[in-house]
């Protein structure tokens, strides 16, 4: 009789049936596989393997990775990788593009998991049935303290646009829960309502803390010992560095690991070149002396030289009243234009994303060589149209311009960057990331297939809705969502990344 057991054969079962054929010891095993891809180059940065493999595929999870010819396989499907690297799919800590036209980009650039993690979302539970069973890539998103202070305000609710942006309405309503402090009586209140949001999944708290001044020194110290009394990771815009009266750029991130150190959270700090600029081998210097220390704190950064935010949001506060020069550092995303006073502050009005240009390319490319650097886009979002180039092509110009073409960093670093690291960090909230940023026996079949001589991204400043190029196959448990560098209609295989599963 022949067994079957989870999704393979087993070996008892196979031996048995190769017997009732009459051929008991002579003809070798074959495997019967939903996919085979063969002669492709794995990287797995797990294990360092970094050589010509087959890799074969059935419900959803990698069952082999073996020697050319090894192992005989009956496949439903064989793909010829020759010439492409078959690696993990690419898993974005910060991507705030979390409808349908933002994932084809993110596909497109190979990410298979994009995740909401630095402003989050809240409430939980409807964000998450709301893209049950709709999403082409994997989701999941951190508790936001944004949303949980306003709620903790009072009768203002949190609202979410259709892009998982957080809508912060008009600015007499926005101004308390952004600018004011917390009164000590309801920092508890404030305390449950994030923890209730792990309760329903989510995946640690989110901080915006540049976006909600009025968060006290206090107010962090209390959330992070939350946070770490259920081992749930915080993930960490810093405060603004003119918040503080003497430290410059490193004062937000020694604020930052302070918490961190003396209540044992997790931390991660986001878009460390946002926030660091030119101070960033200082800034990350600290990170690893805090690692070396035994604090639990990483960083990540994007592969471009300007940011984005909501131009009405407290970011831009300070802005009012500066020199003409400054205002031509802002691109406006919908139009593409450079701003000046005036438009600055009828668009601040209206209210939109910006573009912030300004930091300088040496220190970019020094940011993206740092192998223990985790690669995340913090991508906005496509729905309405144009937006950051970095929501697009963060992977493949990793991939194309600073490994192949600048060589600041070896291939095999460049892919650990976006698959293990990443899910490492995510592993203690949610165990089942073991299964995911590897191509192992028993990792979930999410796979990117690129061309390393061609991969490179395609999207600008000035024309941020361009696909990438190279990323030619792209897998979510294993179901194509690229093929042939073409997106797949009609497919949904995208999963819910929440904490405990």
């Amino acid at each position: 009789m022949v067994t079957f057991i989870g999704r393979r054969w087993t070996q008892l079962g196979m031996v048995a049936m190769v017997c009732l054929a009459g051929a008991c010891g002579s003809a070798p095993r074959v495997e019967v596989v939903d996919l085979l891809i063969t002669g492709g180059r794995v990287l797995d940065p797990a294990s360092d393997l970094d050589a010509v493999r087959d890799v074969a595929v059935s419900d959803g999870e990698i069952v082999a990775v073996s020697e050319l010819g090894e192992r005989r396989f009956e496949a439903a499907e064989v793909l010829d990788a020759a010439g492409r690297v078959v690696a993990p799919g690419f898993i974005d800590l910060h991507a705030h593009g979390q409808d349908l036209e933002s994932s084809r980009f993110q596909a497109r650039d190979g990410v298979t998991t994009a995740l909401e993690l630095e402003i989050g979302v809240y409430p939980v539970d409807p964000w998450y049935a709301s893209r049950e069973g709709r999403a082409l890539i994997n989701f999941g998103a951190s508790v936001s303290h944004q949303g949980a202070r306003r709620a903790s305000f009072g009768s203002l609710v949190a609202t979410r646009n259709g892009e998982g942006t957080f809508s912060l309405g008009d600015a007499a309503q926005a101004d308390a829960y952004l600018y004011d402090p917390v009164p000590d009586e309801e920092l508890g209140r404030l305390a449950r309502f994030m923890v209730g949001g792990l309760d329903e999944g989510a995946l640690g708290f989110g901080f915006g803390i540049s976006y909600t001044p009025g968060a006290s020194h206090e107010e962090l110290w209390h959330l992070f010992a939350a946070a770490a009394e259920r081992r749930a990771p915080v993930f960490m815009h810093l405060r603004s560095a003119a918040a503080f009266t003497a430290g410059g750029a490193l004062a937000p991130f020694q604020e930052a690991v302070a918490n961190a150190a003396g209540t044992g959270a997790s931390l991660h700090i986001v878009h460390m070149n946002s926030s660091a600029g030119a101070a960033a081998p200082e800034a990350l210097a600290l990170i690893r002396g805090a690692q070396a220390r035994g604090v639990d704190v990483t960083t990540e950064a994007y592969p471009y030289t300007a940011s984005a935010s909501r131009i009405e949001s407290a970011l831009f506060d300070s802005w009012v009243g500066r020199p003409e020069a400054d205002y031509e550092r802002l691109q406006w995303v919908e139009t593409g234009e450079r701003l000046t006073e005036a438009t600055f502050r009828a668009y601040r009005e209206q209210g939109g994303w910006v573009i912030t240009h300004g930091r300088d390319e040496e220190t970019n490319e020094w940011i993206v060589s740092q192998p223990d650097v985790i690669a995340a886009s913090d991508g906005i979002p496509f729905a309405d149209g144009r937006a950051h180039p970095r929501g697009a092509g963060t992977f493949a110009r990793i991939l194309g311009h600073y490994v192949r073409e600048r060589g600041a960093l070896s291939l095999m670093d460049g892919v650990r960057k976006m698959t293990v690291l990443p899910a490492r960090r995510l592993e203690t909230i949610v165990p089942a990331m073991a299964s995911k940023g590897r191509v192992q026996v028993g990792a979930d079949a999410d796979l990117t297939l690129f061309d390393p001589e061609q991969v490179i991204d395609r999207a600008t400043y000035d024309e941020p809705d361009r696909y990438s190029e190279g990323i030619v196959h792209v897998l979510v448990s294993g179901t194509f969502v690229v093929r042939d560098e073409r997106l797949v209609d009609g497919v949904t295989p995208g999963q819910a990344i929440r904490a405990g599963s």
